[in-house]
């Protein structure tokens, strides 16, 4: 009696493909934004707080370390806010070709990188400015 091969797990023959990259860091970056959110927080409650509070939070958020984190949430941002309108596209019935799956892609992850490092001039500007002078 011959003796047929059994079927393999899914996990056994699948290829990682860059749409699991995508999927993958878009729930990571609405992790990370959550996380962020402590330092909007921390920024507001110190502003509401007066003049004292605010001078000591720009302090804290203008450290090396702090001002990564930020980096990294305004990064998550744009990343989730144009991975979320790709997918609104996708909702409609638009962008499931492999190609346009591609270049949507690409040029989403391209875009946020963009968006990222343009608003962060900007908003690096303001707080160099605030601390070495007056207030934001």
């Amino acid at each position: 009696m011959a003796q047929h091969e059994r079927p393999l797990s899914p996990f056994m023959h699948y290829r990682w493909q860059y749409t699991n990259t995508l999927s993958i860091l878009h729930r990571l970056s609405g992790v990370f934004m959550s996380l962020g959110i402590a330092l909007l927080v921390y920024w507001l409650s110190a502003a509401a707080s007066g003049s004292a509070a605010y001078e000591q939070a720009l302090r804290c958020l203008t450290s090396p370390l702090t001002r990564i984190a930020m980096f990294g949430w305004l990064l998550a941002f744009f990343y989730h806010l144009l991975n979320g309108i790709r997918h609104l596209g996708w909702d409609l019935g638009y962008g499931f070709e492999r190609a346009v799956a591609r270049k949507t892609g690409t040029l989403m992850f391209v875009t946020a990188i963009v968006l990222t490092v343009l608003t962060w001039l900007c908003i690096s500007a303001r707080i160099t400015a605030s601390v070495s002078g007056g207030l934001l």
